[in-house]
């Protein structure tokens, strides 16, 4: 169950980083992508281990 919260998380907020940044440029969209996925990990985790 981890992961499959932790991957799902992941791909929102990298989602929403790269929408974010792509209001600005293609390079600024991969960079907020890859920040909202490394949130979207923590978060997942952090999420995760409330019920484990």
């Amino acid at each position: 169950m981890k992961t499959i919260i932790t991957t799902i998380l992941s791909i929102i907020f990298g989602w929403i980083g790269w929408w974010l940044g792509d209001l600005v440029g293609l390079f600024t969209a991969l960079v907020l992508s890859m920040i909202g996925s490394g949130v979207g990990i923590y978060l997942g985790r952090r999420f995760a281990q409330q019920f484990d």
